[in-house]
């Protein structure tokens, strides 16, 4: 399987170039808008096309790339059943899979940072197992921290908070040996206490961050919502944009 990272240091947002490499098929995960040609030219460089384009949810602090790179590859869209997108795309519901080669795919849903968001576990099958050796957790369980539950809802970021702690026990039962590649590292605004490291594992994280030691629902959330960073740059400006799939918006 080929897997490459890209790391966007403008705003601390990872995304990920990956796929079956035996079949030179391959997909990215959260693209970035800055960073299109970057993923074009490293398939073109593997000659291998880009079938895939996933989100993990409605990107809230930076423009995504997925409305360019479906236009130039004709790549579907991938995106969690209910983010109320308004272009054509691929709804995933829970345990979904996407197959691309040998590289399995499977949705899992972890509410909470965004109404609607997946994780991705990603297997290959070349390795002699369906079992998952690495997920892209988006913004819901990150590197010594968690996503903040507030860039999505209006008053609500309470209840989002206890959603996003029910979700992080789903991926808490992945094996302790999944790599866990997120979609921010430190420096990023939808977190609060992010590592610079920007890949760990299901149980470095489960060991050491703070954050999944709370048992108790209501005591996550209070901890969570104690010290929120600032509102990213044009919040609202880049929902709309990335919510209607062009990557310009006129008043």
């Amino acid at each position: 399987m080929f897997l490459r990272p890209f790391l966007h240091e403008a705003g601390s947002c990872a995304s990920y170039l990956f796929g079956c490499g035996s079949q030179g098929l391959l997909a990215v995960v959260d693209p970035h808008v800055e960073l299109v040609d970057d993923y074009l030219a490293t398939a073109a460089a593997l000659g291998a096309p880009i079938e895939a384009v996933f989100e993990t949810h409605l990107q809230a602090d930076h423009v995504s790339g997925l409305p360019a790179l479906v236009e130039r590859t004709a790549a579907p869209a991938y995106l969690p059943l209910g983010s109320g997108v308004e272009f054509d795309h691929v709804a995933l519901a829970d345990g979904d899979v996407v197959e691309l080669g040998n590289t399995i795919v499977t949705a899992i849903a972890t509410p909470g940072h965004a109404p609607a968001h997946h994780a991705y576990a990603v297997a290959d099958r070349r390795r002699g197992t369906d079992e998952p050796w690495l997920v892209f957790s988006g913004d819901s369980l990150l590197i010594g921290d968690v996503g903040r539950p507030d860039l999505h809802v209006a008053g609500d970021a309470d209840r989002q908070a206890r959603v996003l702690h029910s979700s992080l026990q789903r991926l808490l039962e992945l094996p302790d040996h999944v790599v866990l590649y997120p979609s921010h590292y430190g420096g990023s605004v939808c977190g609060r206490g992010l590592s610079g490291n920007p890949v760990s594992s299901i149980g470095f994280e489960r060991a050491h961050n703070t954050m999944l030691a709370f048992a108790d629902a209501r005591e996550f959330a209070a901890a969570l919502l104690s010290d929120a960073p600032p509102l990213p740059p044009e919040h609202a400006r880049i929902v709309t944009v990335n919510r209607r799939g062009r990557t310009e918006v006129t008043a």
